[in-house]
Formats: C-alpha cells, structure tokens, sequence
C-alpha cells in the first residue's frame, strides 16, 4: 500500500478536528442558556448583573440587570413569535436560527442524498448482473457526498461527523484515482496491440 493516501487520511483527519475543534475551544464560556425557537440565548453572571454572550446582537448590550435581561429576552421571544407559523416549524425542526443556516442543512441533505444514491446504483447494478458490483458511479457518488457531509458537520461542529467522513474522503478519492489508472493502462494496451 502507498503511503500517499494514508499521510492523506491522516492530514484530513487534523485539518478536520482543527476545524471543529478551535471554535468549540475559543468559545466564550457562559452560565446559563436560554433557548428561544431555535437560538440560544447565553449568558453569564455577574455581581453587577447578566452578561450577554450570544447571539451577537444581544452581547453588545454589555452587563444588564435582571429586568434589563428579562426585557431583552421578552423582545427576542416577541421577534420569534412574530415569525409565521411556518417558518417556525421549518427553523425549529432542522435546528436553525436564519434561513442562511438553511443553506448549510442543504448542503447535509445533499450529502446524504448522494450517500443513498450510492447505495441505490450498487444495488441496481448487482441486481442486474445477478452478483454483488460496485461501479464507478458508486465511487462518485461516495466521493461527492463525503466531501458535502464533512463541510456539513464541520459547520455543525460535529466531531463525529467529521471523523467519519474525513476517513472516507481519502479511500473514496483513491479507489476513483485506482479505476483512472486501470482505464490508462488498458488505453495504452488497445494503442500497442494493433502495432504489435
């Protein structure tokens, strides 16, 4: 076995947990949390009072008192209930605080779409030839949704997510990478039998 796709396995397995894992670790810690719909509300205490420390446009209030935090809170509660019914549901079921992070959930669906397609064309495959195949399609299809899974769960700071996708990555390249060469060489041989 080469040792480029295993120094690679392993370089992607570190740029992953760096990338999970120096935003998790430079996070400001906080008391409590409050959660409103979907966004959380964290706060540290004071003696002088509550210290906002997400979501960012709360954490420029600086230290509030109690009845200041409480408003604060009733306003941010008012903003979600002022959100049609609908797009609470949508928010509060994929987990979300703005439709942008619904981009980052589209990017996880399509990600998963492209890990059961994968499955579904092996299966097909096989099916038709009566014994178990794995085309190249198949490879693709793990390729593309590895990569898509991976920036989703570094997005969602998922340190499993990203160590199972991270391995993954790396074999799926290199079996598309093995399957290019295989079709090089028979290139090269069809082009010599007619010389020879």
């Amino acid at each position: 076995m080469k040792p480029g796709p295993i120094i690679a396995m392993v370089a992607l397995i570190f740029v992953g947990m760096w990338l999970v894992l120096m935003p998790a670790l430079s996070r400001e810690s906080y008391d409590f949390e409050v959660k409103v719909g979907s966004k959380e509300i964290k706060l540290k205490l004071h003696d002088a009072g509550y210290e906002f420390v997400a979501p960012p446009e709360l954490v420029s209030a600086g230290i509030v008192s109690g009845s200041e935090k409480d408003r604060l809170i009733q306003q941010q509660i008012d903003a979600w209930n002022a959100r049609p019914a609908f797009e609470r549901r949508v928010m509060g079921f994929f987990n979300i605080s703005t439709w942008t992070n619904f981009l980052w959930v589209a990017v996880g669906l399509v990600g998963q779409a492209a890990f059961f397609g994968r499955m579904f064309v092996q299966w097909v495959v096989s099916e038709k030839s009566r014994q178990s195949q794995v085309p190249e399609i198949f490879w693709w299809f793990s390729f593309v949704g590895g990569v898509f899974l991976f920036t989703y769960f570094v997005w969602r700071v998922d340190v499993v997510g990203v160590l199972g996708q991270s391995t993954g990555i790396v074999i799926y390249a290199r079996n598309l990478r093995l399957i290019y060469k295989q079709k090089q060489r028979g290139d090269r041989q069809l082009e010599e039998e007619p010389a020879a």
